[in-house]
């Protein structure tokens, strides 16, 4: 089972997304496909960031669409145990000079503690943090 991170997610809400990542994302069963809470807090702040207009509704809609149907069920929350990963996961990064940003530990910690891969383009962000990486822009 796979947690896909924020870039993931935000490509796939593109009008057409880069084709190695949609056929990816299209060759695992919908099933093993889990999301993050702290993405979805991602996708919104930037959402509501924005200035009102064309754009912005757009990304509000497809917003709606990944977090109500696509994902349906299969967002996955912040609880105790990922708190004890999120701590290891942080801390640890910061005593080796490699500090990580605090929703990235959070979806590396939400991963962790359901014992998942993490699918980002940013390979480097998640590296040491005890995960499988794949990046399917690479795949």
């Amino acid at each position: 089972m796979f947690v896909l991170d924020t870039n993931v997610v935000s490509e796939l809400m593109r009008p057409a997304p880069e084709p190695r990542v949609f056929e990816w994302v299209d060759a695992i069963s919908r099933n093993d496909l889990f999301i993050a809470v702290f993405t979805q807090c991602e996708i919104l702040f930037g959402i509501a960031k924005m200035p009102h207009g064309a754009r912005r509704d757009v990304l509000v809609a497809r917003a709606g669409i990944m977090f109500s149907d696509r994902f349906h069920g299969r967002i996955l929350a912040f609880d105790s145990l990922a708190a004890v990963h999120y701590v290891d996961i942080f801390t640890s990064r910061g005593k080796l000079g490699r500090p990580i940003a605090p929703f990235d530990a959070g979806i590396a910690a939400i991963a962790r503690a359901n014992g998942m891969a993490m699918v980002t383009r940013n390979v480097k962000d998640f590296h040491g943090v005890g995960l499988d990486i794949i990046d399917p822009w690479s795949a």
